[in-house]
């Protein structure tokens, strides 16, 4: 393998566990929505 071929290897490698690293933290980072009550969203439905 020659010079330029491993260096645009290594590049490319590093790009993307750069991105799959920031979304990964972004994912663990992110706070839960707060999901509504199922219960009190039924309650204007005719039976």
């Amino acid at each position: 393998m020659n010079t330029s071929a491993l260096i645009l290897m290594v590049c490319v490698q590093l790009t993307v566990m750069g991105c799959v690293a920031y979304f990964y933290f972004r994912v663990l980072t992110t706070p839960p929505k707060a999901e509504p009550d199922s219960y009190s969203d039924n309650d204007d439905e005719p039976r």
